[in-house]
């Protein structure tokens, strides 16, 4: 008997971008895509968004960033997320990232970047196969 289980993803606002309806719209639209989705809310701390990443034990980390600071936040996620030896789980970011920071990004662990414009079913694909 062959198990499938529910792709787990946690959704996250890292830093001090107070503006989620993004976030919000993706996370309802994995939903309805069959992922288990998780969103911590607004103003997380890198810290906070790994912990939770680890007790729900989550196949995908989403970050939402408006904000301009994603080559920051993602640095230090992807720094602690190899200081703790965490391999399996993907980083995916969307938000308001200018095209030559995508490459930036994709060299520091980041599997993929969600620039506007990024339609739902073109996010839910890549987290299905990605995972």
């Amino acid at each position: 008997m062959v198990s499938t289980r529910a792709i787990r993803v946690l959704i996250a606002k890292p830093g001090l971008d107070g503006h989620d309806k993004g976030a919000k719209i993706v996370s309802r639209g994995l939903r309805d895509a069959g992922m288990e989705v998780i969103y911590t809310g607004i103003r997380q701390s890198v810290e906070a968004i790994l912990e939770t990443a680890v007790e729900e034990a989550v196949d995908v980390i989403g970050l939402s960033i408006l904000s301009g600071s994603h080559l920051s936040i993602c640095r230090e996620l992807t720094k602690k997320m190899a200081q703790r030896d965490i391999k399996d789980t993907q980083v995916l970011v969307g938000g308001i990232i200018p095209k030559k920071d995508v490459a930036l990004l994709k060299e520091m662990g980041i599997a993929e970047v969600f620039r506007p414009g990024s339609t739902i079913n073109e996010i839910v694909q890549f987290y299905q196969k990605a995972v």
